[in-house]
């Protein structure tokens, strides 16, 4: 997936600034797949109009600071259309823990677990983050687009689950993992 077409997505459904795709959608609904900072947000925003894919126009305000807001054009219905019906490869994964962990022989059995113990605690606070997006447990069948925004959201917290499930079996297994041999000949 691309950050565009995400863009697209929401503004297909709305017209919005790039601070507001930052804060009421990149930031609430899709960050469990697909997180974007603000300075990514806007440099795509440019390019989509460059495209012809978005337009913009300035609003202006009394009280506070003038708002770029985003329209979706006809174009980029057409690209999000056929982006949307084009199958999509497997992501490539690439994790940097499992890096440190595959080479982590030469660490003490206790630093190993320390390791683990603070990925245990990261993926239990994203675990949370995902529990308190805001989506009603229960979808009603009529409501589409909430229905897949909820298959999203459980995959996120299907992942971390597993995770987690996979980190504590991490650690019980260097529990059990024989003596580290020395290598400075004592």
């Amino acid at each position: 997936m691309s950050l565009s077409h995400a863009i697209l997505g929401f503004l297909q459904q709305q017209p919005l600034t790039g601070y507001d795709l930052k804060t009421q959608c990149f930031d609430i609904s899709v960050a469990n797949f697909w997180p974007a900072d603000q300075a990514q947000i806007y440099r795509t925003l440019d390019r989509l109009e460059e495209q012809g894919w978005v337009e913009s126009e300035l609003e202006i305000q009394r009280d506070r600071p003038n708002r770029k807001v985003y329209h979706i054009t006809e174009a980029g219905r057409a690209e999000l259309a056929r982006w949307l019906i084009t199958p999509q490869p497997l992501p490539i994964h690439r994790e940097p823990f499992l890096v440190q962990l595959f080479f982590a022989a030469q660490l003490p059995d206790e630093t190993i677990l320390d390791l683990l113990e603070q990925q245990i605690a990261a993926h239990e606070a994203q675990l949370h983050a995902y529990e308190q997006i805001p989506l009603p447990p229960e979808v009603m069948d009529n409501d589409r687009e909430l229905a897949l925004a909820r298959l999203t959201l459980d995959m996120g917290i299907r992942s971390e689950t597993m995770y987690l499930a996979w980190l504590r079996d991490a650690a019980a297994a260097v529990r059990r993992l024989p003596a580290r041999k020395r290598e400075d000949g004592e």
